[in-house]
């Protein structure tokens, strides 16, 4: 596993990189919740209130690194993060940016 230090918007996150065989579990955490790969279940943190939402990868099958979480589209956000202003479309930075 990878954990990668990040800054965004100001603010500190931390990226990890978790490889599963052929593919890579990925997500950037901050302070408030996440924004990971398509593996992250966020209707399952939603039910503990925990903002999350996972990405489709800007080019490429798969997410495979942090800048792909960073680069990626929205594809699905949970209650707690759409109240946080994340939205299907918005970049994961942006994303991260609300968190």
């Amino acid at each position: 596993m990878d954990s990668i230090p990040l800054t965004i918007g100001g603010k500190k996150a931390e990226g990890f990189v978790i490889p599963l065989g052929p593919a890579n579990l990925v997500f950037v955490k901050t302070e408030k919740g996440l924004v990971g790969c398509g593996a992250v279940d966020v209707q399952a943190l939603e039910t503990f209130g925990y903002p999350a939402a996972k990405v489709r990868p800007a080019s490429g099958p798969s997410i495979r690194t942090v800048d792909d979480i960073l680069a990626g589209t929205i594809a699905a956000a949970n209650g707690p993060a759409r109240a946080l202003g994340i939205a299907e479309g918005m970049s994961g930075r942006e994303a991260l940016k609300r968190l």
